[in-house]
């Protein structure tokens, strides 16, 4: 009997440990069915700071996340309405680490850890832009926008097509890409024709993150927001001793004044189109070797080359009669004093009669001497880029300031 009870007992032993071998026991706990993907990806480099970063639960839900940077401040984003995406909605710097930290819980009600880092793009050098036109603000009907790059830009194309310009009523108008200038490239924005008055106009720059070329990075992104004003235009014929103040198709003023003599090239005021860009009621002006920090008075400056309608005592007799002066429009003390308010940032001076145009040469401002055709060629965007005037500006000669 013992030895039958023996082998009965081992028979039962050999079945449970057959059954076990079966998978008969205990079932392993099934995997997490919450999966988690990251964009972009774990380990990531050299990613742009204005890329497109988000956090995407499948099959769950996001239960608590945070994306931080190397000093553990975290970065702003949104979560979808069923809490299965978080997207950044900020940018993000240059050469930084950021770190993924959280958890997503499944259908399943089961956690995963979710977790990984990225690192952004760290530019050679980054250029800041300014522009010249300030929100809020009111300019006339020949104002250009300019924008001035502090750094060469090589991948013009790139840039122009992260501006933007929106105005109302709708305006043609174009960008071109004139001679590097202050350090750096610059880009104007004119339109065809002058603005209409009352015009509204929007500028947007998304330059931060983006590539210019030469591992030159965006700096940061531009806007302003500003409305042209009334159409005022000076008739400037050098030939009469006179000139005239237009507003809205009424001449408001005809003064007589004095142009350049016209002896030597820097004493010519240049012919064309100039541009208003600035005033002083006093300004000390200097023109070696004829004079040096000489107080004038009423000083509305037309170009970057010195040329100025200005109050001046001295050429008061020549004004009306002749033109004596340095290359710039001088007018009687009360003339330049009634003048001087009602001159805007943009405002047209269209000086005919004399020997030398303006051109390259004399300064920032002389969009509107270059014909249409001409100023689309210098866009990136038509056709074969060109970045200058196809004509080789003069030597820098510098106009007078008197």
């Amino acid at each position: 009997m013992r030895a039958a009870l023996a082998a009965s007992t081992a028979v039962i032993a050999a079945a449970c440990s057959s059954s076990n071998k079966g998978g008969g026991g205990q079932a392993q706990p099934a995997a997490p069915v919450a999966s988690v993907k990251l964009e972009p990806g774990n380990g990531a480099e050299n990613v742009n700071p204005t890329a497109a970063v988000s956090a995407t639960v499948s099959n769950g839900r996001i239960d608590q996340l945070a994306l931080t940077n190397a000093n553990g401040k975290q970065v702003t984003g949104a979560f979808d309405a069923a809490r299965s995406k978080f997207t950044v909605n900020e940018p993000l710097g240059y050469g930084a680490t950021y770190t993924w930290s959280g958890t997503a819980i499944g259908t399943d009600n089961k956690p995963v850890a979710i977790d990984g880092k990225f690192t952004t793009i760290s530019p050679k050098s980054t250029a800041p832009a300014t522009i010249n036109i300030g929100d809020g603000q009111e300019v006339g009907i020949a104002a250009p926008i300019m924008l001035q790059f502090k750094g060469h830009v090589e991948n013009k194309a790139a840039v122009e097509k992260a501006l933007v310009v929106t105005a109302t009523p709708v305006t043609e108008g174009s960008w071109a890409w004139l001679q590097d200038e202050n350090g750096g490239s610059r880009v104007h924005w004119r339109p065809r024709e002058y603005w209409q008055p009352g015009t509204t106009v929007h500028v947007g720059a998304k330059l931060y993150g983006l590539d210019m070329g030469g591992g030159l990075f965006g700096d940061s992104d531009l806007t302003s927001d500003f409305r042209i004003g009334r159409a005022q235009i000076v008739k400037a014929a050098a030939p009469t001793h006179r000139v005239q103040v237009v507003r809205d198709g009424q001449t408001v003023f005809d003064f007589a004044c004095s142009y350049g003599e016209g002896n030597q090239d820097r004493n010519v005021t240049r012919s064309g189109i100039h541009v208003v860009t600035e005033k002083y009621e006093d300004f000390m002006m200097s023109n070696p070797p004829f004079y040096t920090n000489v107080r004038e008075r009423w000083a509305v400056r037309i170009s970057n080359n010195g040329e100025f309608i200005h109050a001046n005592p001295e050429s008061l007799s020549a004004q009306g009669n002749t033109n004596v002066t340095n290359g710039c429009i001088n007018l009687s003390p009360s003339d330049a004093q009634a003048y001087f308010p009602t001159a805007l940032y943009g405002d047209p001076v269209e000086v005919t009669g004399t020997r030398i145009q303006l051109s390259a040469a004399d300064g920032d401002i002389y969009d509107w001497t270059i014909d249409w055709e001409t100023w689309k060629g210098l866009s990136a965007l038509q056709g074969e880029p060109k970045n200058q005037i196809s004509a080789t500006p003069l030597p820098p000669q510098p106009v007078g300031g008197r």
